[in-house]
């Protein structure tokens, strides 16, 4: 096998696929239906027969429980698209309203991540009432029975229009009195410095019959189908609903769901939707079994957790407690909030290898600070677990090198016999004791880690507007001055003037232009990942130098 016929195709190869891969994925089926003009139509979960709106009929997690037949949860009023009445909760990274029809969190704004690193005042907002970009939680309990109950569509009262976090912990509470025997409350959490937001229901029977029915969480967005550019790091990451069952993790299609929704009873899971850096999910208790829907219509897709069935005797109390996240993808809050969470870092196929990667770069810039030497020194790690493997391939491609003289004397003197040239080389090849497939396996081996931090780097938040020195400011978007592209692609051009030249013109062609091709591509690539590809380029070139000045050292005869 041609060593260098194997660098450049998986140098071409990788660097599309890379490239086009989701574009692919994203364009392959039919287009998403467009949203519609109006307002949806808001419906409740249903607990008895399911409804094209509504959900699936409950399945019991008790065996023994029967579900009682409960009157259909008619169509109701289209959302309004301002909230009548809101409360607003400020943390020191959260700024969020609730809605008092139904006790909500329907928009939350992340205080310290500003959509544009020159717009600190504007910031990511990922919840959203808004008809053009609605997103939001609905909460509440369904009565099996078909009687009062505390569900979204309910008016809860707070004790104050604002509340603004002083402590370490911040408890907020709403109360649902529209029934004269239930009484019922919404109590939310916050925490200094966490995206974690606790939600606990509270509901008092004061009748004099037994209360019987469900708690549901339910996720409600808009989909929007976005706008696929090579230059834009947001079209490489997924954006839409995601479900975990307790063991595997989906990433759903709105298609698919729409022609098929999902309904499903699970233990430690949760629902979610995910974009490019955030998340905001919903989590159950995780010694429930709870049931998860997953639908989409209208142009919307919903996801929803439905609990088993409460029964509260008379006078008696529920307490239901589920945690609600809306942040960045922290992977330290998302594994402290639940059990494979951070799993919506999405690292794709990479995960296994991409995880641990990230652990060692945030270890390494918990010692030097600067997210761009942190790069750096991983980068310097991975040559060096590599070392030997890549030694191997540089001294088949030093020997190579050594031999093009006798190689090319080869060529002209069987220019006309291809089965004569073919056997004369692996005779030389013999008598040199050169191997030139002996380099393929560390290439193939180094190949996922490559790819792997490659994702590290795209999908990992912290490195969001990361600044590392001089005019790189921000180390998830391109170089403004494409320094670092350039320089990379010259780094590239010289380290091919160490390797062995291809027998074959054409080979020979493309490795000459492979350094452009290379800069071209990376030009709008962040500049995080161009700055590993740099390092790794001038690490590799220095390798290559060294061993190649060794090789020259052991066949140059010895003077006496």
């Amino acid at each position: 096998m041609d060593n260098i016929r194997l660098i450049l195709w998986f140098a071409l190869l990788g660097t599309l696929w890379l490239s086009y891969s989701q574009w692919v994925q994203d364009y392959s089926s039919a287009p998403d239906a467009p949203a519609p003009a109006a307002g949806p139509t808001e419906s409740l979960p249903e607990v008895g027969s399911a409804g094209q709106d509504d959900l699936p009929a409950l399945t019991p997690a008790d065996p023994q429980a029967a579900t009682p037949a409960a009157p259909p949860a008619g169509a109701l009023p289209d959302a309004q698209e301002t909230p009548s009445s809101t409360v607003r909760v400020r943390t020191d990274v959260l700024d969020v309203l609730i809605d008092t029809t139904g006790g909500d969190l329907v928009r939350a704004d992340l205080t310290e991540y500003p959509v544009d690193k020159d717009r600190p005042d504007i910031p990511v907002r990922l919840l959203d009432f808004s008809a053009g970009s609605r997103w939001v939680f609905q909460t509440g309990m369904r009565d099996v029975e078909g009687g009062a109950e505390p569900n979204h569509l309910e008016t809860f009262e707070a004790a104050a229009p604002e509340y603004v976090l002083s402590g370490d912990e911040l408890v907020v509470r709403l109360d649902w009195t529209a029934d004269a025997d239930i009484r019922a409350s919404k109590i939310y959490t916050f925490r200094r410095g966490s995206y974690r937001v606790g939600l606990d229901f509270v509901l008092e029977n004061g009748a004099d019959t037994a209360w019987q029915g469900v708690a549901y969480t339910r996720m409600r967005r808009l989909h929007q189908p976005r706008d696929r550019s090579f230059t834009s790091v947001d079209s490489y990451s997924f954006t839409g609903p995601v479900l975990y069952d307790g063991d595997a993790y989906d990433k759903l299609d709105f298609d698919d769901i729409a022609d098929e929704p999902v309904a499903q009873t699970v233990t430690s899971g949760w629902l979610a939707g995910i974009q490019h850096h955030f998340v905001a999910a919903a989590v159950p208790p995780p010694e429930d079994s709870t049931q998860f829907n997953a639908e989409a219509n209208g142009g919307e897709w919903v996801l929803t957790a439905i609990s088993p069935r409460k029964d509260v005797p008379a006078g008696g109390r529920l307490e239901y407690s589920a945690q609600l996240f809306v942040g960045p993808k922290l992977q330290d809050q998302l594994s402290e909030t639940a059990q494979e969470l951070e799993l919506t870092v999405d690292y794709g196929i990479f995960t296994v290898l991409a995880q641990p990667m990230f652990w060692v770069l945030s270890w390494v810039h918990g010692w030097v600070g600067n997210w761009g030497l942190a790069i750096i020194v991983v980068t310097i790690l991975i040559k060096l677990v590599f070392y030997k493997l890549q030694a191997t391939s540089g001294r088949s491609m030093a020997k190579m090198r050594k031999l093009q003289p006798r190689m090319k004397a080869l060529q002209e003197r069987y220019k006309d016999d291809r089965q004569a040239l073919g056997q004369a080389t692996m005779d030389l090849y013999k008598r040199e004791k050169v191997n030139p497939a002996a380099g393929c396996l560390p290439i193939l081996v180094q190949v996922p880690f490559f790819l792997a931090f490659y994702w590290v780097l795209i999908e990992s938040v912290e490195i969001r507007q990361a600044p590392f020195a001089l005019w790189l400011d921000d180390l998830s978007v391109r170089d403004p001055y494409f320094v670092l592209p350039i320089l990379m692609g010259a780094a590239m051009f010289w380290q091919t003037k160490l390797n062995p030249a291809p027998p074959d013109p054409v080979q020979a062609r493309v490795l000459q232009i492979m350094p452009l091709v290379f800069t071209a591509f990376m030009a709008f690539f962040p500049s995080g990942l161009v700055l590993y590809w740099l390092s790794n380029t001038i690490l590799t070139m220095l390798q290559q130098w060294r061993i190649n000045t060794i090789v020259e050292r052991e066949n140059t005869p010895k003077q006496a």
